[in-house]
């Protein structure tokens, strides 16, 4: 009787330490990115509700309220504007408007408010640009 005897599971091999040091400074730099995001919107006299708030669907970079818009806000950190406008895809549109309904339906304070998806673009040496109700473009 030939009997398997199961194979190891593989050793995953650990991130070089460049890679983690990389990363790592992704994060802080996306994080930096989203407070001067939110910073900004405050100055335009959003009520910032949530950073970084994780669904189903997917997370939200900031979630921000003026009057009766609710706003899913994406934080585009690029070398250039134009760069960080053009980096919202369509599947991630998807996702964010997902997300949004997500938040909104399980928050009843939030339900009456009308869900709009925005974007604070963010370039070194630029001010900020907040385009307000992004639309949809492309396919995929």
């Amino acid at each position: 009787m030939n009997a398997r005897l199961p194979r190891p599971a593989p050793k995953r091999r650990p991130k070089a330490a460049w890679r983690q040091a990389k990363g790592g400074a992704a994060f802080k730099a996306g994080h930096a990115a989203e407070w001067v995001a939110a910073l900004w919107l405050m100055f335009k006299g959003y009520q910032v509700l949530g950073f970084r708030l994780k669904t189903r669907s997917g997370e939200i970079d900031l979630l921000a309220r003026r009057g009766r818009i609710l706003a899913v806000v994406e934080v585009k950190r690029r070398t250039s504007l134009n760069a960080a406008l053009l980096a919202l895809k369509p599947t991630q549109h998807d996702r964010l408007i997902a997300a949004g309904e997500a938040v909104r339906r399980n928050r009843p304070a939030l339900q009456p408010l009308d869900l709009r998806i925005d974007m604070v673009a963010l370039a070194p040496g630029r001010f900020p640009r907040h385009l307000r109700g992004v639309q949809r473009h492309g396919g995929g």
